[in-house]
């Protein structure tokens, strides 16, 4: 629940994202799109962490700082979220001030630097919370998310690895609605059963000439029945780790001329298409017609 106080930062660099898709590297540099674009990120930066500070924590009895290891709660898919939301505020940061005109180098730091930051003070406020704590393995996984960008951009010249998310809903909300939330909204943001992150990509840009340049292969990570995230049997109801495999759409290399088309298509390139879909869990494989 936390995260939709983030959604405003997410959105305002998704949406740079959706209406910069074009080179930019001999772009002047601009004082005052920089100004703008620096007073907007400190204004939607602050305002979301003072919210979080007043309607989420300000609900929680606060100690003193402290650390907490949630590394093995619910199988890691709140890190994979991590993870996610760090490599697309990156992304959207990074395009964000390649737009006012700064150099290549300097906009991928900048953009890290920010992104880590944010979601650093988001973990300094877990850590005076009675109920959570300051986790170094939510950090790590941040630190991964910037990572991935910073590598592919700098060391690939593209972002060929692409992170998504996809979600469709499941039995397991309605056995602990307080937890896994009450209603499709809560659902898509707690209920960790119904969420997949997925690494698409396409082998055209690993070598396949041949290959369509908007189809892509996608591996994905998901769970099924975990009721409490710590516990592996709750319930009676034992989770197990699902590995997917399937074909995804890039949005952005769709040939469309329509410069707003462009850019929506552009901003829902951070979701998977459904598909067919392998899926290998408990040792056997499976698979489904449609995944959501």
């Amino acid at each position: 629940m936390r995260l939709i106080l983030f959604l405003p930062l997410l959105a305002l660099a998704t949406q740079v994202v959706a209406q910069e898709v074009h080179d930019t590297s001999d772009t002047e540099f601009s004082i005052q799109k920089f100004t703008w674009s620096t007073a907007s990120l400190g204004a939607v930066s602050a305002g979301s962490l003072y919210g979080l500070g007043k309607l989420w924590y300000g609900q929680q009895s606060q100690i003193s700082f402290h650390l907490f290891n949630d590394a093995k709660n619910w199988m890691q898919m709140d890190k994979l979220g991590h993870t996610f939301s760090c490599y697309h505020v990156t992304r959207g940061l990074d395009a964000l001030f390649s737009w006012t005109g700064l150099k290549k180098k300097k906009s991928i730091l900048l953009a890290a630097g920010i992104g880590l930051t944010y979601f650093t003070g988001i973990e300094v406020l877990d850590g005076f919370s009675e109920s959570w704590g300051f986790s170094l393995s939510d950090m790590g996984f941040n630190a991964l998310g910037v990572g991935m960008y910073i590598f592919q951009e700098h060391y690939l010249k593209a972002q060929i690895f692409k992170p998504k998310f996809s979600f469709h809903q499941t039995r397991f909300a309605i056995e602990r609605p307080e937890v896994l939330g009450s209603n499709f909204i809560e659902s898509v943001l707690k209920d960790y059963n119904g969420q997949t992150y997925w690494l698409s990509f396409s082998p055209r840009q690993m070598g396949l000439d041949k290959w369509p340049d908007w189809m892509m292969l996608s591996f994905g990570h998901s769970i099924r029945g975990r009721l409490k995230g710590d516990a592996m049997n709750y319930g009676g109801i034992t989770s197990h780790r699902e590995f997917l495999f399937s074909l995804d759409v890039d949005l952005s290399r769709l040939n469309v001329k329509s410069k707003f088309l462009k850019g929506l298509l552009e901003s829902l390139n951070t979701l998977k298409i459904p598909f067919p879909t392998l899926i290998y869990a408990n040792g056997k494989m499976n698979a489904r017609p449609i995944y959501f």
